[in-house]
């Protein structure tokens, strides 16, 4: 005599899970604060693209020149080849977009001591706040930006990046309770 085994789970059993999983949803998601993930993203590819820029201006022996542009958003990377401070035929600038619900600015976060301009940075280029990173590693000078959420009055959603201009180092800072700033890296 072969006996069979009904391994498996029968369609009522799946569907309670399927209800069951549905309910907690619900209940989370509302939680989720989406707003804050985004302006956690692009803290990190601002950064990481301040630090890349920095490690392109030493690895290619030029000046490399990284461009806040406030009013749009973006932010702008150029390789000044012949480090005269221009925009030459033949130099690259690339743009990248700071992201959804993300813009530059305090948003009722306590200042850190490099301002509190939404972009600290007093070099201009092209007209917009720039930092200079050198062939050496070091930076123009020693300032930073700060990133929020466009949620008005939403200071925990404020992160800093910080640039030392001896070494050029790329730092970030989160606000948080109880209003203070605590470093990331």
């Amino acid at each position: 005599m072969v006996r069979r085994d009904n391994a498996g789970f029968t369609m009522i059993e799946l569907l309670i899970v399927v209800i069951i999983v549905s309910l907690i949803a619900a209940f989370a998601a509302p939680r989720i604060n989406l707003t804050r993930y985004r302006v956690e993203g692009a803290m990190m590819a601002v950064s990481s693209t301040m630090f890349g820029a920095q490690r392109m201006a030493v690895t290619r022996q030029h000046d490399v020149i990284v461009l806040f542009d406030v009013p749009n958003q973006m932010m702008y990377v150029h390789e000044d080849a012949n480090n005269n401070g221009d925009r030459d035929p033949g130099e690259r600038q690339r743009g990248y977009p700071l992201g959804e619900q993300v813009a530059f600015g305090l948003n009722g976060a306590v200042a850190r001591p490099m301002g509190s301009s939404a972009i600290t940075f007093t070099k201009t280029y092209q007209g917009m706040p720039a930092v200079v990173f050198h062939r050496v590693g070091s930076a123009s000078e020693a300032k930073g930006l700060y990133l929020t959420s466009r949620r008005a009055n939403h200071p925990e959603d404020t992160r800093a990046i910080e640039v030392e201009r001896s070494t050029g180092r790329v730092s970030w800072y989160r606000f948080g309770p109880p209003s203070t700033w605590k470093r990331g890296f």
